[in-house]
C-alpha cells in the first residue's frame, strides 16, 4: 500500500494547501503539548495522556499534508505520506503511536506508565523533528 491509494479510495483528497489551518493545527499541538508539560503520568492518567500526545503528534502531520493540499481522513495514510516522504523511522513511530492509541480507544486496553512516559519522549521528538523539517518558514 501507497499514499496514492488512500487517495484513489477516497481516504484522502487533494485540494489547495491551507495555511491558515495548517497554523490553527501547529498552535493546537502547542496547546496540547503545554498541558502535558505537567501532568503527572501514573496508572489513572496514562492512557489520557498517550492519547493526548498522539493527538498532538497527529496534529502536526495532519499541518504537513494541509500544507501540500491534501485534506486526510484516516489516520494509517498520515503513516503512507511521511514514508513517501522518506521519513521511514518517523513513520513507524507515528504508526506505532497510532496502534497504541487505537488500542486505548477502540479497545478499552490499559496503558503502562512506562508506555505512557515513551510516548511523551517520543512523540515530543517527533513532533521537533516535524516542525523542523516540514513547518520552518523558510527565509529569503
Amino acid at each position: 500500500m501507497n499514499f496514492s491509494d488512500f487517495i484513489e479510495q477516497g481516504k484522502v483528497r487533494k485540494g489547495n494547501p491551507d495555511i491558515a489551518r495548517v497554523k490553527s493545527l501547529v498552535e493546537t499541538s502547542n496547546n496540547h503539548l503545554l498541558f502535558l508539560k505537567d501532568q503527572k503520568i501514573n496508572s489513572i492518567s496514562a492512557a489520557t495522556i498517550l492519547v493526548t500526545y498522539y493527538e498532538a503528534l497527529r496534529e502536526v502531520v495532519e499541518a504537513i499534508c494541509l500544507k501540500e493540499g491534501y485534506k486526510v481522513y484516516s489516520h494509517e495514510a498520515f503513516t503512507y505520506f511521511l514514508k513517501e516522504k522518506g521519513e521511514n523511522i518517523i513513520a513507524m513511530k507515528f504508526d506505532n503511536m497510532r496502534k497504541l492509541r487505537n488500542a486505548v480507544n477502540y479497545y478499552g486496553e490499559n496503558v503502562s506508565i512506562d508506555e505512557a512516559m515513551a510516548a511523551k519522549k517520543d512523540s515530543v521528538e517527533l513532533i521537533r523533528e516535524i516542525k523542523d523539517k516540514f513547518l520552518k518558514e523558510k527565509s529569503n
